[in-house]
């Protein structure tokens, strides 16, 4: 019977070091389009921001930035992974609550479900980390 790349070894395989890596770009994508999306249009955003009723919405939109943007790339470079991983789970939760709740719209139950799905593979990365290609690993 062949060997699995995957397989429970002591020592993890290449594919093993790699998956964390992949996994941490593929949530980060979200993030970053997100991120780069609001800075491509900041009026449409502030505008969208205030009309979900949250206050401050000028300020809402800087810390979207700053959570998409930074958040997006530290979790592709491994760096305070774990810590940033849990910012992003806390903002996905309530850019879920704040923006996605009409959950009798289609559109809206699914992006709302997204979010919380986002969440969940986040606090993945909060117990389990990094893995060996970041710079945590590093330090």
């Amino acid at each position: 019977m062949a060997t699995l790349p995957f397989a429970t070894a002591a020592t993890p395989t290449k594919v093993q070091s790699a998956l964390p890596l992949v996994g941490r770009i593929g949530i980060a994508a979200i993030f970053l389009l997100s991120g780069l999306s609001k800075l491509a249009a900041p009026a449409a955003t502030i505008g969208y921001i205030a009309a979900s009723g949250l206050p401050l919405p000028q300020l809402g939109f800087a810390i979207a930035l700053l959570v998409e943007l930074g958040g997006g790339a530290a979790l592709i470079l491994g760096y305070r992974i774990r810590a940033v991983a849990a910012v992003l789970a806390a903002f996905s939760l309530a850019t879920a609550f704040a923006f996605h709740a009409a959950l009798g719209d289609q559109n809206q139950f699914i992006h709302f479900f997204k979010n919380v799905a986002m969440a969940g593979g986040l606090l993945q990365i909060v117990a389990f980390g990094a893995g060996g290609w970041s710079l945590d690993a590093r330090r």
